[in-house]
């Protein structure tokens, strides 16, 4: 008799779980470092003071290049009790459908902003997302980091 017939926790389907665990969240933090580095290189080229959809297409086009995947305006449905409310938000960037990217050029970000992002991830079932202020020099120290405990 097996572990499983016996009620008992399979060690084996707990370990793989985990590891499968450890590679997710190793690919979100590579996949993270990599946008990140494709949001240094474009206010590198294009600096302080535009409008965030000139960011974020300048994103997008960094993005293609460096050939990350990633969908733009994406539309996020949302439930209530069962029922559909329909399109909740549209996220910026949702990259190889594990990173959710926000981008901002505000003077500062706020707490709302984290807020939201939160919202987001928990929206679309989705673990961690970068909120980015392109109005902030340097933009490494304007990135934050959300994660979903889900």
């Amino acid at each position: 008799m097996s572990a499983a017939e016996d009620g008992l926790p399979d060690a084996e389907g707990a370990e793989a779980t985990q590891n499968a665990q450890k590679d997710s969240l190793k690919f979100e933090n590579d996949l993270s470092h990599a946008v990140i580095g494709a949001a240094v290189e474009v206010q590198r080229v294009l600096g302080t003071g535009l409008l965030e959809s000139a960011y974020a297409a300048a994103l997008a086009i960094e993005l293609g290049e460096r050939e990350i995947g990633f969908e733009r305006d994406v539309a996020v449905p949302a439930m209530y009790r069962g029922r559909p409310l329909g399109v909740a938000y549209r996220a910026d960037f949702i990259v190889e459908h594990a990173l959710i990217v926000e981008v901002k050029a505000v003077d500062a970000t706020a707490e709302i902003h984290r807020s939201q992002l939160l919202s987001y991830l928990r929206l679309a079932n989705m673990k961690l997302g970068l909120l980015i202020n392109f109005y902030a020099f340097p933009v490494v120290k304007s990135i934050h980091r959300v994660v979903n405990k889900l």
